[in-house]
């Protein structure tokens, strides 16, 4: 059973810091891409950052420069390294992994930014 389990996720402050986990089981790790997206109430689920199996990266504009995605197959574990959050950061935040046509969600995680 593919199995992807998000944690990390909680209340923090604007200009604050969190690091979000995925924990992968029932898939080759090392050979699917992995993502990590959100979802505000009310709107569309967005891509936020991907990692290729190779290492390549590609992040949504708006968090650019604040966000980064990394991988550790050993673990089989991907992360989301969050830094000078937003409001508009305010999401649930779901991992997700690909391997062609294979697709796989999370439960997702709820990050909240406010004063």
């Amino acid at each position: 059973q593919v199995q992807l389990v998000e944690s990390g996720g909680d209340l923090v402050q604007p200009g604050g810091s969190l690091r979000l986990s995925c924990a992968a089981s029932g898939i080759i790790f090392a050979i699917n891409a992995m993502g990590w997206y959100r979802q505000a109430p009310g709107k569309e689920r967005e891509l936020v950052a991907s990692i290729s199996n190779g290492g390549t990266t590609n992040y949504a504009d708006s968090v650019k420069g604040r966000f980064t995605i990394s991988r550790d197959n050993a673990k089989n574990t991907v992360y989301l390294q969050m830094n000078s959050l937003k409001a508009e950061d305010t999401a649930v935040y779901y991992c997700n992994s690909r391997l062609g046509s294979f697709e796989n969600w999370g439960q997702g995680t709820q990050v909240t930014v406010s004063s």
